[in-house]
């Protein structure tokens, strides 16, 4: 965020981020190391999942750090997410991110112990982890055994979801990026699926659910998550309503823009000039002008006909840009009442004035 932006809060703190649109579930993988044929699955500090509510009862002294040593209340569940490399193991993850949950990407099998002892540590901030593990070898699948093994001895509740798809399905991925298969070697594609499939057969066996992904798209995918992991509840969208200055450029991350040059500029009137639309004075002039409340009542009404669309499409977030010429009055004033109104009809909003104070 730059020196001049200034954010708001409506109905929400996070600031919405912008969703990839792909028409897979996931591209192919090389590893530890992610490459275009992997989606970006963010994790460590950058997102911490919600906090989980901690029962309280009448325990003996000493059992609480027991109970949050063994991970039993601290982690209410953890998720291990495995598959065929470009099943859509990313794509799965950063849906589990994007419901809170915590998530690690291309975690050693021999870690996941670790991981949950930390989260435990957390008191609660860690409520819920899931993990991305690439078996690529016969000690990472027998550490991934043992790690299974310790998590069981402890009672942490723990399910594996699988990711697989057709040899045909894999071919067309690992293609369509340019890349080779991580088990290849100097063989064919066909080979590395194979070697792989070969290796994760018992894993398949252990798996709580296995999704084919070899007719579904990434939306598809998404709502095979959703299902099993977000409840009854239907998929929360977060808004950003950014004013800004057409002088100074379009928003790169808007999905939507609005233009609002065509009302009279607060700026040729000297007595409102130094201030902006957040003054009470200054939005009494821009929505006393023909057609401004009527804009604000017909986009508003639009916006809650396309965000019903993206809570069915499972997009998360959008980007709202509002602008005027300097991004001082006019938009300022309708982002902050536009960003009210997605906030009225349960949409968790931010609003941002991205040029407000530049001049």
């Amino acid at each position: 965020m730059s020196d001049h932006e200034e954010t708001r809060g409506h109905g929400g703190t996070r600031p919405a981020e912008a969703d990839d649109d792909g028409t897979r579930p996931a591209e192919a993988d090389d590893g530890p190391r992610r490459s275009g044929a992997d989606e970006a699955v963010r994790t460590g500090d950058e997102h911490a999942a919600d906090p989980a509510q901690q029962e309280h009862g009448t325990e003996p002294a000493g059992a609480p750090a027991a109970a949050e040593a063994s991970g039993e209340t601290a982690i209410p569940e953890l998720v291990i997410i495995s598959g065929m490399s470009g099943a859509g193991r990313s794509t799965a993850a950063k849906c589990l991110e994007d419901l809170g949950w915590f998530v690690v990407d291309n975690l050693p099998p021999a870690l996941i112990p670790t991981m949950v002892e930390l989260g435990a540590r957390s008191l609660g901030n860690v409520a819920r982890i899931a993990v991305v593990v690439d078996v690529r070898g016969r000690r990472f699948f027998d550490n991934l055994r043992e790690s299974i093994a310790d998590l069981e001895a402890r009672h942490v509740t723990r399910r594996i979801v699988f990711l697989e798809s057709s040899d045909d399905a894999l071919v067309r991925r690992f293609e369509s990026v340019r890349r080779p298969h991580p088990l290849q070697g100097d063989g064919r594609i066909t080979d590395g699926i194979a070697a792989e499939r070969e290796l994760l057969r018992e894993l398949r066996g252990d798996a709580d659910l296995v999704i084919d992904t070899s007719s579904l798209n990434v939306h598809e995918l998404r709502a095979k998550m959703d299902a099993q992991f977000a409840g009854d509840e239907e998929p929360e969208l977060r808004a950003t309503v950014m004013s800004f200055g057409f002088k100074y450029g379009l928003p790169v991350d808007a999905d939507l823009v609005a233009d609002m040059r065509f009302l009279p500029n607060p700026h040729w009137v000297p007595e409102l000039r130094p201030y902006t639309g957040l003054n009470e004075e200054v939005a009494a002039y821009v929505f006393n002008q023909p057609g401004a409340k009527e804009f604000l009542d017909r986009y508003a009404e639009l916006l809650q006909l396309i965000a019903a669309g993206y809570r069915r499409e499972g997009k998360r977030y959008v980007t709202v840009a509002v602008g005027c010429t300097g991004g001082k009055h006019r938009s300022v004033a309708m982002s902050e009442r536009l960003a009210a109104r997605l906030a009225a009809e349960g949409v968790e909003t931010v609003v941002v004035h991205r040029d407000m104070g530049r001049e």
